[in-house]
């Protein structure tokens, strides 16, 4: 009878726990994911900093200290290597450094950050304009590929669900690494001196690489299990294999247009606002802080809302929103309307389109990296989203000189509306190539 007692018994007491054993592994998994996409996200906030930092921040010290507009402006062409990323993919995809290579690559290029940065940082480079570039120049190298294999593990370890609100993420981290590296790092130098900055920098690379020091052998069994053991195929019949992608060249005419246009706007706020009579002070806190906040938070809120959308509403939504912030701010410059307030809003909607635009933008790069190129997938991505984000400016400050800024934004606002075009034309092409994608999500994640 004893026995009969406790053979009803177990198996009614087992039900109990099932569900609570189900429960438990949902939870485990959700924050492993979590966990993962806040230490991705930092890694993207760590590799941001420095290069703006340098190349946007600096021109203010550099200024101070006497450097001419002409030095200022050949000083940006550090950001140079950013085109080549198609290039320094090569080696990553392809140059094996063991078992978990994309994540000792990662380390070996955040070593020699460190290694840079220290040396950046000894003496005070302002006078010595040269090595100042050289250091700089080499800097831009070093967090350009390290970027690669970063955001090549992001696409091996994260489920393909979870990879649109990585790219929320990492948007987000370019919106406050431009606070960071625009102005809190500049505040930070006036007041300790030189070196802090770059010991700051220093920590956070750090603190970021641990846990990838830590989860090199947890990669392995995952890398294992995604290599193709096939011959590698050569370079150019790796790129060609990603335009053979289902959706993929619709995709890649949406990557050329959708961000260059409301970015170019972006970045001569600051002169338009200055122009319309606001102060320097005042203008540093609207478009470097509230705006660089506004543009993070609409980051992470575009990533949510990818989801509910559904990705062929979702780009077309987003774009429509960037393509009214331009309409309203090209209005508050041809309309007899003043006050500040106006022009603050449009500034501030503008910081909103932009986010979603990026999260967006960010998002879809990272489902069209194949799983077995990560690297060469994700470097030819960003090259022609580089390319095309580095282009529109300089054709914008021609319009600028020519036509001044009502001219200029009317441009760009078409340039929008054809972006705009294009997407109603392609998003239903570009939302079916994700869908099996989507449904080929990890098991293990």
């Amino acid at each position: 009878m004893r026995f009969i007692e406790f053979g009803a018994t177990t198996p009614t007491a087992g039900a109990h726990l099932k569900p609570l054993n189900g429960i438990g592994k949902v939870l485990m998994t959700r924050m492993r994911l979590l966990g993962l996409q806040l230490l991705f996200g930092w890694m993207n906030l760590a590799l941001a900093v420095p290069a703006i930092y340098l190349m946007f921040g600096m021109p203010v010290v550099m200024r101070q200290h006497g450097w001419s507009g002409t030095e200022i402006g050949l000083f940006q062409l550090a950001a140079l290597p950013a085109l080549f990323k198609f290039l320094f993919a090569v080696p990553v995809q392809r140059v094996r450094l063991g078992s978990g290579h994309f994540a000792h690559w990662l380390l070996m290029l955040c070593a020699v950050l460190l290694a840079l940065y220290w040396q950046l940082g000894r003496e005070n480079l302002i006078d010595d304009r040269l090595m100042l570039f050289t250091l700089t120049f080499a800097i831009s190298i070093a967090a350009t590929w390290a970027d690669i294999p970063l955001n090549a593990l992001a696409v091996r370890w994260l489920p393909r669900d979870e990879q649109l609100r990585a790219g929320s993420i990492r948007s987000a981290a370019m919106f406050l690494g431009a606070i960071v590296g625009g102005g809190v790092l500049i505040v930070i130098q006036a007041r300790q001196g030189w070196q802090a900055p770059f010991w700051l920098m220093g920590v956070g690379l750090v603190l970021g690489m641990l846990p990838f020091l830590a989860l090199r052998s947890w990669t392995a069994p995952r890398m294992a299990m995604d290599e193709d053991d096939a011959p590698e195929p050569c370079v150019l019949a790796d790129w060609k294999g990603f335009f053979s992608q289902p959706g993929a060249r619709q995709w890649t005419l949406l990557l050329l247009t959708s961000f260059p246009f409301i970015g170019a706007v972006w970045l001569y706020l600051k002169p338009l606002m200055l122009d319309q009579g606001m102060a320097l002070e005042r203008v540093a806190f609207i478009v470097g802080i509230v705006g660089g906040l506004t543009g993070a938070l609409f980051s992470l809120i575009g990533g949510r809302l990818i989801p509910l959308l559904g990705i062929a509403r979702a780009i077309v939504l987003y774009l429509l929103v960037a393509l009214g912030a331009l309409i309203l701010l090209t209005l508050s410059i041809w309309t007899p309307l003043e006050g500040e307030a106006w022009l603050i809003a449009c500034a501030i909607l503008v910081a909103a389109g932009m986010g979603m635009v990026s999260a967006l933008m960010f998002g879809l790069t990272m489902f069209f990296t194949r799983r077995q190129r990560n690297a060469m997938d994700y470097g030819l991505q960003v090259t022609l989203f580089t390319a095309s984000r580095l282009a529109v400016p300089v054709f914008a400050g021609m319009l600028l000189d020519v036509l001044g800024y009502g001219g200029m934004l009317m441009v760009l606002t078409l340039g929008v509306l054809a972006a705009f075009g294009i997407a109603c034309r392609v998003r239903e092409t570009v939302a079916r190539s994700t869908q099996p994608m989507l449904a080929g999500r990890d098991e293990s994640a």
